[in-house]
């Protein structure tokens, strides 16, 4: 594993790291203005790794702008009527403010865009009962809940209260889940046959997609085992041109891709259409004409949930994969991101794209040496240029960008190193929180599992004082979360 040079104030015997035979070398002072704001010789970094960084996430999430647009305007909407090309300039406008927000301000390599567990409750929960204006308003209230949050320095005592042991484990989980998304959206494993999950749709892989995605799989890793710089990139690039090549000369049909043909546009260039932009309804739902108090308070609390313990998660796991994090877990400067992540649910709601969180892609820039907010500035400069050539955002298929998502899943593991899976106390909670993340397709889920079987296995033994209060007031909010059914079910709402 590479060591990196850790930042002014934290010691080496803070880095989270199993080699402690071989000390790091003093990290090199600053070599301009950029890398003295960005801090990239302190953190061990390059130019070119932040550079590269920010392209290879952008490639690993650039599927965002096509694919929140469908999500959204399959929902039954009243009111504001949605334009695709207007959710797409909305998609693609809210993830380059935030993601460039989340660079000059957080300084971290982590790049937003609308959340899927967000869009998909506004598009199923609440845009259905509700008028778009009045949902983007759920979307503005949420975030500027989780900014109170943020501000008041509740969130980051949460994340520091967690245990280290759950931290490691929230690390595992999620690179299990973007592996299990990987899998997925390439085609390799299916659902909805003889068995919960096959390999194929028919226990078999079948179609030049597939064969695309284990190309391009087998390639990254292959030029990681060699120590090839911007082995996620190239391999990125190398299988995108691929795919072309090969959806030109095989014929490949048009609905064997899992969202977009790899083929060059007609044209690249497509005018931006800002209509959905400051369409905000902030209270509207919850009146007569909206869901009403109730429902819209219930739609909140999901939204909350959704948005603050997703963004947690990934934030913990990329971070540590990143070497941002102590011994203890804790970064530097991490409320200034998690500042910017809570604003990113106000901001997509006011850009009409709803709400904004981390991506777990931010992982894919890191296994390519991102280490500052310099590489999510890239990210977000690429999402603005979107705005003008979002035609281009369909080149790379999905399958060549999920082979990325593997590969990340598998640097991710590392951290099960960490955990001593001898103590019971600790490894029953890791355990959970690890599996459950894929198996349940939630990040929420496996952080409520952990949380609610560490503090329950500790009252058990009794040392209910050892997990902590907030640790406590967490598992009561867990708990409330996954009787959230029989509770909206009480109260009638639907």
């Amino acid at each position: 594993m590479t060591r990196i040079p850790t930042e002014p104030g934290t010691t080496e015997a803070d880095r989270p790291t199993g080699d402690e035979t071989h000390p790091s070398p003093p990290a090199p002072g600053p070599k301009g203005a950029l890398d003295a704001y960005f801090k990239i010789s302190a953190r061990g970094s390059t130019l070119a790794n932040e550079l590269r960084g920010g392209v290879t996430t952008f490639m690993a999430m650039a599927y965002i702008i096509l694919l929140n647009p469908l999500i959204l305007s399959g929902a039954d909407v009243t009111g504001v009527k949605l334009d695709h090309a207007a959710l797409t300039t909305a998609t693609a406008l809210a993830a380059a403010v935030t993601t460039i927000l989340m660079g000059l301000v957080g300084n971290v390599p982590l790049a937003l865009a609308a959340g899927l567990s967000v869009s998909g409750a506004v598009s199923a929960l609440v845009v259905p009962h509700t008028s778009w204006s009045q949902a983007m308003g759920l979307c503005v209230i949420y975030g500027l809940l989780i900014v109170l949050l943020v501000v008041s320095g509740l969130r980051e005592k949460i994340m520091n209260g967690i245990p280290l042991p759950l931290k490691h484990a929230i690390t595992i989980g999620i690179g299990l889940f973007v592996t299990v998304i990987g899998l997925y959206k390439a085609g390799f494993v299916h659902t909805g046959g003889p068995t919960p999950l096959s390999l194929g749709p028919f226990g078999e892989l079948s179609g030049w997609p597939v064969l695309i995605f284990c190309l391009t799989l087998l390639t990254i890793f292959v030029l990681m085992a060699r120590g090839v710089r911007g082995a996620i990139l190239i391999g990125i690039a190398g299988g995108t041109v691929v795919a072309m090549a090969v959806d030109k000369l095989a014929h490949v049909p048009a609905k064997a891709w899992a969202n977009s043909v790899p083929v060059w546009p007609g044209s690249p260039v497509a005018a931006p259409d800002f209509s959905l932009f400051g369409h905000v309804d902030l209270f509207g739902a919850f009146g007569g004409r909206g869901m009403g108090a109730i429902s819209a308070s219930v739609a909140v609390f999901t939204l909350v949930l959704a948005g603050f313990f997703d963004a947690m998660a990934t934030i913990i796991g990329v971070g540590t994969e990143a070497g941002l994090a102590d011994r203890q877990g804790r970064m530097p400067g991490l409320s200034k991101a998690l500042f910017v992540d809570g604003a990113g649910g106000a901001i997509g709601g006011l850009a009409g794209a709803s709400g904004q969180t981390v991506f777990v892609e931010s992982a894919t820039g890191v296994g390519d040496g991102a280490r500052t907010g310099l590489a999510s500035t890239v990210t977000g400069a690429l999402f603005a240029l979107m705005l003008f050539f979002s035609p281009l955002a369909g080149i790379v298929p999905v399958e060549v960008a999920s082979a990325a998502l593997v590969v990340i899943g598998s640097m991710m593991m590392s951290q099960a190193r960490h955990i001593d899976w001898s103590d019971r106390e600790v490894a029953i909670p890791a355990f959970l929180t690890s599996v459950l993340m894929p198996f349940t397709y939630s990040i929420t889920a496996g952080v409520a599992a952990g949380v609610i079987s560490y503090s329950v296995i500790k009252a058990g033994q009794g040392k209910w004082r050892e997990p902590g209060l907030l640790m406590w007031i967490l598992t009561g909010v867990f708990v409330l979360y996954f009787a959230l059914s029989p509770i909206k079910s009480w109260l009638g709402v639907h």
